[in-house]
């Protein structure tokens, strides 16, 4: 229990996939504009994450390493990340319209989001069972709805401040990612 409780804080925290090892950057700037979108963005990449870690966990444990084709795990793991995000993308679009919108172009590129296939990845080359891997999955996915709400809490503050005009966009954005990851760096060495 301790051992799952250490991999859980040091994926979110310490090791927080966003901040720490720059993965997942691309939605985490492009949807951290407003909180709302933010939080929807983090839970859908929470549900695909942790969903991904166990079926891939399954996959490589009882399909892949048995038939002795674990080389081609990236390959099976990206298919069952783009199946699981087009799951998500009908579901938002039926349940949830304003969210989906909102989302816009980003929810499919959840797809193409490094951290989802970084997670399946690290699972293995850890060496990480399939309770341990969710749980991997969980943590890091919780980091990263962790760091795109601050970042669109603090971009929501940004618009209310006088901003230098050769900052005011991207700049700005980019040198505040970059704060925070220095604030998350202090965390290297808790665990």
């Amino acid at each position: 229990m301790k051992e799952l409780l250490i991999i859980a804080i040091g994926s979110a925290i310490v090791n927080n996939v966003v901040l720490s090892q720059f993965l997942g950057i691309c939605p985490f700037l492009g949807v951290s504009k407003k909180v709302e979108t933010a939080s929807g963005m983090g839970g859908a990449v929470v549900f695909v994450i942790t969903i991904a870690s166990f079926i891939t966990s399954l996959i490589y444990k009882f399909i892949l390493v048995p038939l002795k084709i674990d080389y081609l795990q990236t390959i099976v793991f990206i298919l069952v990340i783009a199946a699981l995000v087009q799951f998500v993308e009908m579901f938002l679009k039926k349940a949830m319209p304003s969210l989906y919108n909102a989302l816009g172009v980003y929810l499919p590129l959840i797809t193409t989001n490094c951290a989802v296939l970084g997670v399946a990845l690290t699972n293995v080359q850890k060496d990480y069972g399939i309770l341990a891997g969710v749980i991997n999955g969980i943590g890091t996915s919780v980091g990263f709805a962790i760091a795109i709400v601050i970042m669109a809490g603090i971009r929501e503050k940004i618009e209310y401040n006088d901003v230098p005009e050769s900052f005011k966009g991207t700049p700005i954005v980019l040198i505040t990612a970059a704060l925070m990851s220095i604030a998350f760096f202090g965390f290297s060495g808790l665990i």
